[in-house]
């Protein structure tokens, strides 16, 4: 492997060689095809990323929010300039088709645009104080050091959902990127180190889960903004409640689609098969339920399957026309194929899929067919757990309070979705669905950036990215009296 590219962390505003080990980046399409050598960060390089941290801190804090806003300004317009070229590593690098992936830097291109208006519009409260002439106000506060560790199924935008709010309110900002897309994080960076973003406020640390822990323990180190594994998560949140840090997490869903009678049938199986199978199921807003009435369960089963059927599996950086691509590795493979497994035991039945796709051009890579699955019951495992894969569950229900109480009847609660025609029936979902995000006559997945992403339950802790909430996590309040009596006045003092 000596003859592949070697590629750096980002300390202090240089750009370093790994010391010791390295791992490789693969192409999940192709295993034989290497992107590059990483380096896998140990103590000294997490140590040093952070004291960068702290030391830039001071002088970007102070530095005006419109100023800092700038450099994401410059940073959206490079994104933009070079969308084709990033969006093209990363359907090499993760397996996303090449339409996902530039989707993929426009909401990067999005999260950055919208950050750098947040950069005039960190606004505080004035209120009227209860004392005469006396002011009083709230204002934002950076937090210090930011851990910022993120997966590989969003490279690009989720990054920005972390970063440029972190930099924008005054935060600086320690980076490790998922183990298997670390090109698209070395991308990141290097587009905001041209954007001039002074040494030392970003710095880039590659790694698996050693480094991640690393981080997350640092006692240098404020905050952490985690997304990823249940399991993960909890472990970070444990480790934050102990040492005081601050702490986000996005951990992943279980959603649904319900589908009721009265629904635009046709829309509803493109918008099941998009929220199904898009990014090869492996969104943690992924459509992994599909909740039917029983009057258009059968209609809607054969559409759905015969369509799932022929949906066009391939390595999209080779074949535009493909509609999807591999599972991200050979341990999300092994992953689908165990849960195929556990729901055919379970004794749920396997409609299409199940299996990986025939054919010399897909031994190579993590590829896995379309899967669906009926006869299922809302208790089975492949109802309960998040599979991360192109596998979806049909479920028939007789109305609309049944259907809401299966799509409840999971430890998550991040998306969810409803087709129906009737406006009563949609209000009535968006009251009583458990979920962070509820769509009408949609499928799961869409977000946008300038509303709140997160959900509920195991999802998450309850914190928010994008939209305004989206910078909550990353500021201080600080309220401010200004007494200008000339005299000591006592707030809830009874004069005498």
């Amino acid at each position: 492997m000596s003859n592949k590219t070697q590629f750096k962390n980002y300390i202090a505003g240089k750009w370093e060689k790994a010391k010791d080990n390295t791992f490789i980046d693969q192409n999940p399409a192709d295993r034989e095809d290497v992107l590059g050598l990483f380096p896998e960060s140990g103590a000294d390089e997490v140590d040093r990323a952070v004291r960068a941290a702290h030391v830039a801190f001071d002088a970007w804090r102070l530095t005006p929010a419109p100023q800092r806003a700038e450099i994401i300004f410059r940073a959206a317009e490079i994104l933009k300039k070079r969308k084709e070229e990033l969006a093209r590593i990363m359907t090499r690098e993760m397996g996303k088709v090449i339409k996902e992936a530039r989707g993929d830097v426009q909401e990067a291109v999005d999260m950055a645009l919208h950050a750098a208006g947040e950069g005039r519009r960190l606004f505080g409260q004035t209120t009227p104080s209860e004392l005469k002439n006396k002011f009083a106000m709230s204002v934002r506060m950076p937090i210090g050091v930011c851990g910022l560790i993120t997966p590989w199924n969003f490279p690009m935008a989720i990054p920005s959902w972390k970063i440029f709010p972190a930099l924008v309110t005054g935060n600086t900002a320690v980076f490790k990127p998922a183990e298997d897309t670390p090109l698209c994080g070395t991308r990141f960076v290097e587009i905001l180190e041209e954007a001039g973003l002074p040494p030392g406020v970003l710095n880039l640390v590659h790694g698996g889960a050693s480094t991640g822990q690393l981080i997350v323990r640092h006692p240098d180190i404020r905050l952490i903004s985690f997304t990823g594994s249940c399991e993960v998560g909890r472990e970070v949140a444990e480790h934050a409640a102990r040492t005081r840090k601050r702490c986000s997490l996005e951990m992943g869903g279980k959603n649904a689609q319900i589908v009721m009678e009265d629904a635009n049938l046709e829309l509803a199986v493109e918008g099941a098969l998009w929220g199904a199978f898009g990014t090869t199921g492996q969104r943690c807003t992924a459509t992994s339920r599909i909740i039917l009435h029983e009057k258009i369960y059968e209609p809607f089963r054969r559409k759905f399957i015969q369509r799932a059927k022929k949906i066009k599996i391939g390595d999209g950086s080779k074949d535009r026309a493909v509609e999807m691509g591999p599972l991200v590795n050979e341990i999300q493979k092994k992953r689908v194929r165990e849960y195929v497994e556990i729901g055919k035991k379970e004794g749920a039945k396997v409609e299409c899929g199940g299996n990986e796709p025939a054919g010399s051009r897909f031994k190579k890579g993590n590829f896995y067919s379309p899967t669906v699955f009926t006869q299922v019951r809302p208790k089975m495992r492949i109802m309960q757990e998040e599979i991360f894969g192109p596998v979806t569950c049909l479920v028939k229900v007789k109305s609309l309070e049944e259907a809401i109480r299966v799509l409840n009847d999971t430890p998550y609660g991040l998306s969810s979705s409803i087709y129906t025609e009737n406006v009563n029936r949609a209000f009535k979902a968006i009251r009583d669905i458990e979920a962070g995000i509820t769509y009408i006559n949609g499928p799961t997945i869409g977000a946008e950036v300038h509303l709140p992403f997160g959900g509920i339950k195991n999802t998450g802790n309850g914190h928010r990215e994008g939209g305004e909430t989206g910078y909550d996590i990353f500021t201080e309040w600080k309220t401010v009296f200004v007494d200008y009596s000339g005299k000591l006045q006592k707030a809830q003092i009874d004069v005498e």
